[in-house]
């Protein structure tokens, strides 16, 4: 059984540091038709619970939007906002994202991890070398994929997040375990993650 994962936004596709406490749950995009509604791309597991959390805050905090109305569409919801009431002011929040505190949401079940959870994990490999640092979690439509950064450089690493592929996930020490598949990293990179102990046998 592969790992779950509530589908909040991954810390590194943000563009920014996250707030404190908060996480984000939606994105704000174009305007939507001339009365004031915006495209609005959820990232909560249910893409309607987004309206469940109560006001939502930008970033710094600075401004706090009510969902009045939210609807389905193709795929993305049309949301009206408390206070927006025409295109211009529509059109001015574009790319906007929106967060909650985090005692606003939902306690994981088990095998189930908030992506801000996993994005800054350290990757390690089961025999304690690291491997690298998780700085994106995605899913393209077959699963949850970790994108994890080599600690030697180089280009980042897609990972299925499955139970096979990453054995261990332990959020309050600050890793994951994983198995990579063989001929996924470079030989330098596989050399890399080799535990300092274990490079200097035999000097």
């Amino acid at each position: 059984m592969g790992k779950r994962v509530a589908s909040t936004l991954s810390l590194a596709e943000s563009g920014r540091p996250p707030p404190q406490n908060r996480v984000c749950v939606a994105r704000i995009g174009a305007a939507h038709g001339t009365g004031g509604e915006v495209k609005l791309w959820p990232f909560t597991g249910r893409a309607e619970a987004v309206a469940a959390y109560g006001p939502l805050q930008t970033a710094d905090g600075s401004r706090v939007f009510e969902i009045e109305a939210l609807r389905p569409a193709k795929d993305f919801l049309v949301a009206r906002l408390k206070g927006v009431t025409d295109r211009a002011a529509a059109e001015r929040l574009c790319n906007t994202e929106l967060y909650v505190p985090r005692e606003r949401l939902p306690i994981p079940e088990p095998d189930e991890f908030y992506y801000a959870d996993l994005v800054g994990l350290r990757a390690e490999d089961t025999a304690g070398g690291a491997i690298g640092v998780v700085v994106a979690v995605h899913n393209f439509g077959a699963g949850d994929i970790l994108e994890i950064a080599p600690d030697a450089g180089g280009e980042t690493v897609m990972l299925p997040f499955s139970t096979a592929a990453v054995p261990g996930v332990e959020v309050a020490i600050g890793r994951i375990v994983v198995t990579l598949p063989e001929g996924l990293l470079a030989p330098e990179d596989v050399a890399a993650s080799v535990p300092a102990a274990e490079k200097n046998k035999g000097a």
